[in-house]
């Protein structure tokens, strides 16, 4: 091989000619049928000719030789059947050189460019052999239909693309909207795309479809669909995004149907203790419909004896059917501005289960005996019978404490126990609560209440009080539970419940991170010796299994193992994880959807930290963190109090911008 010789190479999955116009060592400088010099390793050739060109003709005709060459070795591929010769020899199992197969397609004694049209043929129809160099080897039947298969859904793919973009140009100009072929999937692969983006596995074919159609982003595709009445306005993609069911399966409804709760006192069960007679009441916010825990008080010689009584779930819920499955699936109730997802058919939450008015309910009941200083004297939990006397919301507490003493009672002793949970060192975080609601018409209003109104912080603190006991409970009884501990803050920033808003914002930053286990440990954050959750087994799946661990203790059913304990610790946190993340970008979405309006107003602000070019702040009135870009020279601290003007808010694209 030298200069003059007429080779071919690979390039950007094509044969071209070429002839060599200079060696050096294995580096061959090279003109190409393109009119192109290059500069390729001796490796890279396809093909070696014998044929050559006077390189003295001159760059033109040198060109157009070589575009002649390849012309006619093109020409010759329509002579060369690549599926009959598979037929003949797809059983052959060795490799098959050049020189045999071009003798196969042609003659005796083939000319270079008999066998360069082979290589051509061969390159182009990858389907029934593959080739190293100047050698074949037939694929196997089951390889060739494999290969044919691909093919098929690779051209069904490339169809779906055009369709796909033809059709969402035709959108964009209002044109004729009607449905393409393949309707179904094109939006398949869009919707994917768009709430997956580059994790969604029809990402290249989205890029694809977007670039035909002239779109810049994905973003676009929201608006898309919103037009073709596909998603609403307020679409909650992050519901589609992590996969979660807002319905029950046909299997639930239909096991629900024909479900009929068994008796409150079963003649193969311990008996309960009757309590129908104690006033009972429950305390709740004014939208609440699933009610699982409520108190009762009673002031006897010189004491008080605290009831708190938790609807019993596993009365009518068995571990292993059908509802409880689909409870530990989902592991909690999940609470949006605009949608509840409960985990229990509304059947058992706001029936069966609810602690309603004048209902009759079998119940876990906690009696507490406390003196005026809410030391516990005593403590016992049985399982019981309740009804409800009255139903009273929190604004039903706080504008009544002052006129009944079973409320007022209830008060002190809760700010008691507080009091001696923050003599064990506990960390109290008082934050505003927001509560966003949405009307029919789809108005936002946002209200920011304290929980250390009268109402929450009696329910709060009682609830912890019950909590806490239920522990000692299942710990006094070795039965293994739910148990919840954490170790003391990395940081103090205020003692006991004194801290500004900005304290009890980065405090909460400077927890130590919660431990579940299936054993009683300290929990320092609440001030208690061990610590689980079961007063909302309505709501929350660990607290259904605590409570079965109670039942249990009472003989109504065999508990759990400490081993399905700790599977049920370890399948938990990621529904559960899920259900927190769905709630927070919920809230956060609208309320950046109400602040969209708010554009020009002003607002207070907290200076959180500082970054490299902006500072973080809490827009105080909406509890909601943002960057903050200062103007040159201005100096400004954590923890000052900033004025603010909303600039541009995009709840869609969770854009919030201000200025100082």
């Amino acid at each position: 091989m030298e200069s003059g010789y007429v080779i071919e190479f690979i390039e950007n999955q094509k044969i071209l000619c070429a002839v060599i116009l200079e060696i050096k060592k294995q580096r061959l400088r090279l003109l190409t049928e393109n009119n192109r010099e290059i500069t390729i390793s001796h490796n890279r050739l396809s093909h070696q000719e014998t044929g050559t060109l006077k390189l003295s003709n001159g760059r033109d005709s040198l060109v157009s030789s070589l575009k002649k060459i390849a012309s006619y070795r093109n020409s010759l591929i329509h002579n060369i059947d690549i599926k009959e010769l598979w037929d003949v020899l797809y059983e052959e199992d060795e490799w098959i050189d050049l020189t045999t197969m071009t003798e196969f397609c042609f003659s005796k004694n083939p000319s270079s460019d008999e066998k360069a049209a082979v290589m051509r043929a061969f390159f182009a129809n990858k389907i029934y052999f593959k080739f190293n160099q100047d050698k074949f080897f037939p694929n196997s039947e089951e390889t060739v239909k494999q290969i044919l298969s691909q093919i098929k859904e690779q051209k069904h793919k490339e169809l779906i693309i055009t369709q796909a973009s033809e059709w969402l140009k035709k959108v964009l100009t209002d044109s004729d909207t009607k449905s393409p072929d393949n309707f179904e999937k094109i939006l398949e692969i869009l919707k994917s795309y768009y709430i997956f983006d580059n994790d969604s596995p029809h990402a290249k074919a989205g890029k694809e479809i977007l670039a035909k159609a002239g779109l810049n982003a994905s973003d676009e595709l929201f608006s898309l669909f919103v037009k073709l009445g596909l998603w609403k306005e307020d679409e909650n993609i992050d519901l589609l995004r992590f996969e979660i069911q807002t319905d029950f399966s046909q299997k639930v409804i239909n096991y629900t149907k024909n479900f009929l709760p068994p008796h409150i006192n079963s003649p193969d069960t311990p008996k309960r203790r009757d309590l129908t007679d104690i006033d009972i009441i429950t305390i709740d916010g004014e939208s609440t419909l699933d009610f699982d825990d409520a108190i009762s008080i009673e002031e006897k010689d010189n004491t008080f004896i605290i009831g708190i009584h938790i609807t019993d779930i596993g009365h009518f819920i068995k571990k292993g059917d059908i509802i409880d499955h689909h409870a530990l699936e989902q592991a909690s109730s999940i609470y949006l501005p605009d949608l509840t997802i409960n985990m229990l058919p509304k059947v058992f939450s706001e029936n069966f289960c609810s602690l309603k008015k004048n209902k009759t309910r079998p119940a876990i009941s906690i009696f507490a005996k406390l003196n005026y200083f809410a030391d516990i004297l005593d403590f016992e939990i049985v399982p019981s019978i309740i009804k409800i006397k009255q139903q009273l919301t929190y604004n039903d507490v706080d504008n009544n404490i002052d006129k009944r003493s079973d409320l007022s009672n209830l008060l002190h002793l809760a700010k008691q126990f507080r009091e001696k949970r923050l003599d064990a060192e506990a960390m109290q975080i008082s934050l505003p609560e927001l509560h966003i609601d949405i009307s029919n018409t789809n108005e936002i209003s946002i209200t920011k209440t304290t929980r250390e109104k009268p109402g929450r912080l009696l329910i709060s603190e009682i609830m912890i009080m019950a909590n806490w006991l239920m522990a000692k409970f299942l710990s006094n009884n070795n039965m293994p539970a739910i148990f919840r501990s954490q170790p003391p803050p990395k940081e103090r920033l205020f003692k006991r419940d004194k801290g500004t808003i900005f304290q009890n914002w980065m405090q909460r930053k400077l927890l130590s991170r919660a431990i579940v286990s299936s054993r009683p440990e300290h929990h320092a954050g609440l001030g208690v010796n061990a610590y689980v959750t079961a007063t909302s087994p309505i709501r929350k799946y660990s607290d259904l299994v605590t409570q079965r661990q109670i039942r249990a203790v009472f003989n109504y059913e065999k508990p759990y193992s400490k081993i399905e304990i700790n599977q049920i610790i370890q399948k938990l946190p990621y529904p559960q994880s899920i259900a927190a993340k769905a709630q927070y970008s919920r809230n956060r979405y609208f309320i950046l959807k109400y602040l969209e309006k708010k554009s020009g107003s002003t607002t207070q602000a907290i200076i959180i930290n500082q970054r490299k070019n902006f500072h973080i702040v809490l827009l105080c009135e909406y509890m909601l963190e943002c960057k903050l870009s200062l103007p040159s020279g201005t100096t400004i601290e954590p923890g000052d109090l900033v004025s603010v003007t909303i600039q541009h808010v995009n709840a869609r694209k969770d854009i919030l911008s201000i200025y100082l």
